[in-house]
Formats: structure tokens, sequence, C-alpha cells
């Protein structure tokens, strides 16, 4: 293939953009959880377990769903438990797993942040379409989460 062609393809363009666009997602949303003393991966965390039953999940779930891996999300749920925000369960029938659960400290923190980070998502994100296209663009980035994350299925909406 001729290198000039090769470097016009629209899938570098497609791709591109998807990168793009999330940098700047991210970097317009960042002092939404900054601002409450917390990382991105703090904030997603407890969002998880905020809208999961019961408020808690196991720890390889979580870890799925934050693309951590086992030492990491030990890592990530270590740092919350210090802070108060999530405690350890042991799971009643396994012994080798245990939930992580959101305390009444975690979810008031994750009510304290979501009205500036709901904000910023309506602003710089959900706000930009209307509501056929981000129906389209939602069903589209599931495609590509069960497509390229298929784990996460199975534990997430």
């Amino acid at each position: 293939m001729d290198p000039k062609h090769l470097f016009d393809d629209p899938r570098l363009t497609a791709v591109g953009l998807l990168y793009e666009a999330h940098d700047g997602l991210i970097a317009r949303l960042e002092s939404t959880w900054k601002g409450n003393g917390l990382s991105g991966l703090d904030l997603n965390a407890l969002m998880r377990l905020s809208r999961s039953p019961g408020r808690k999940l196991r720890m390889t779930d979580l870890a799925v769903q934050t693309n951590l891996s086992t030492s990491g999300v030990t890592r990530l749920v270590d740092r919350l438990e210090r802070n108060g925000f999530v405690r350890r369960e042991a799971d009643p029938t396994d012994r080798r797993s245990a939930y992580t659960v959101l305390t009444a400290a975690g979810a008031t923190r994750v009510a304290r942040v979501l009205p500036a980070y709901l904000e910023g998502v309506e602003r710089w994100f959900t706000g930009l379409f209307d509501p056929e296209q981000l129906e389209t663009l939602t069903a589209a980035l599931r495609v590509i989460r069960d497509t390229t994350n298929p784990e996460a299925t199975h534990t997430t909406g």
C-alpha cells in the first residue's frame, strides 16, 4: 500500500478523534474530582460501587470495571479504605473472595462531587448531542466496550 494512502486512512482519523475527545473530556472534568481530594480512579471506583447492588462489588469485578490488575485494585481499595470511603467484607460463600463496600463517608463524598461532575459531563459531553445522537453514541460505545472488554459486560451497564 502506498504510504501516503496509509497515513490518510480514515480509521486513523476516527481513533485519533476518540483519543483526543477522551483526553479533552478528562482535562475538563479533572478539577471536579481533584477539588474534592480524589483521583479520577478514586471517583470511578466510588461511583461504580454507589451504582452496584448493595453498594458493593467483588474485588475482582471492581478490578475489571476499573481496568486494574489484582495488585492495582488492592492498592486502590487500601487507599479508599484509609480515607474511610470503603470497607472490605469477606464473601461468606467463598473464603478466597472479598467485597469492597461503599461506606456512608464514601457515599457522602460521591454525592458531594456528583453535581459539579454531572454539570461538566452535560456541558462537555452529553449536552453536545440531541437525544437521538446521544442514544446512538451510547450504543456505539457499548459495542466497542463489549468487543474490547467483554469481561466488563456482565458487571456494568
